[in-house]
């Protein structure tokens, strides 16, 4: 049980938080969606990289994703597929709470990278996500003046919660300033789609084999968050999207702590 080494700053944060000298904040739900495709060379998945200047995760290649917006428990948004109710069964959480991950990951994965997991009907996926009225409509639900369920419906889309598979639940550590309860999903990139750099929060985008990111992490050539790096390492394991969808998965919940290992702190993931 080695685990990582906290940096003193975060050390001193957590000594504050395992003495009680400072309560640990409550996580925020939030939704991230690991999108795949079949590339040349087998599976691929989508990374960014966040800008060095944001506030969590700085620097760090991760899947597109983000916090639940209230609106997006609204009941009036447009649904085909699984019923929130259903993904309330899958997720460990209430009808509503679960709606509004589910909306989440959907909505986020649009704004970070184009990628839209809705279509006319329960039957089919819009096709092309690009040209200027698109783009208008992802940065109006970035800076939150379009809500979800009101840019579904003024396009006449319903969300497809059937494209999307629950993967991992992860709840950011206790002595962390900024925490979140986050579902990791996984969606397969729609025909006719293209994931593409839209900014915000990333300064890169890039499609890479699990095992790729994976060996580049190890050289310290990016840089990756133990939810992420696990994730990878799950995924390395399966030789296909069909693969992926297919495989069993059991949701546990997972919050990674804080050990003293020789008079140093570290964090361990169980």
């Amino acid at each position: 049980m080695t685990g990582l080494p906290l940096p003193g700053e975060l050390a001193a944060r957590a000594r504050d938080v395992l003495s009680g000298r400072v309560t640990p904040e409550p996580p925020r739900d939030s939704a991230t969606v690991v999108v795949l495709r079949e590339g040349q060379d087998g599976l691929e998945v989508y990374l960014l990289r966040r800008k060095s200047t944001m506030a969590f995760a700085a620097g760090a290649h991760v899947f597109p994703g983000g916090g639940v917006d209230p609106r997006d428990t609204d009941q009036a948004v447009a649904w085909a597929g699984p019923s929130p109710q259903e993904w309330g069964r899958l997720l460990g959480a209430d009808e509503r709470v679960a709606r509004g991950l589910v909306c989440a990951a959907v909505r986020e994965t649009f704004e970070e990278c184009g990628v839209l997991l809705a279509g006319p009907d329960e039957r089919s996926v819009v096709a092309d996500t690009t040209g200027d009225d698109w783009e208008a409509d992802r940065l109006a639900l970035v800076d939150r003046t379009l809500a979800f369920a009101d840019f579904l419906s003024r396009r006449g889309l319903v969300l497809r919660s059937d494209l999307l598979k629950p993967w991992a639940h992860w709840i950011t550590p206790e002595i962390e300033p900024r925490r979140f309860d986050t579902r990791f999903f996984v969606a397969v990139l729609p025909e006719g789609q293209r994931a593409r750099d839209v900014g915000g929060e990333a300064d890169h985008a890039t499609w890479r084999r699990p095992a790729e990111a994976l060996g580049q992490a190890r050289a310290g050539e990016i840089f990756l968050m133990p939810p992420t790096y696990r994730t990878l390492t799950e995924l390395a394991e399966h030789d296909g999207v069909d693969a992926v969808l297919a495989a069993p998965r059991e949701i546990v919940t997972i919050m990674p702590r804080v050990v003293e290992v020789g008079g140093e702190l570290r964090l361990v993931v169980a």
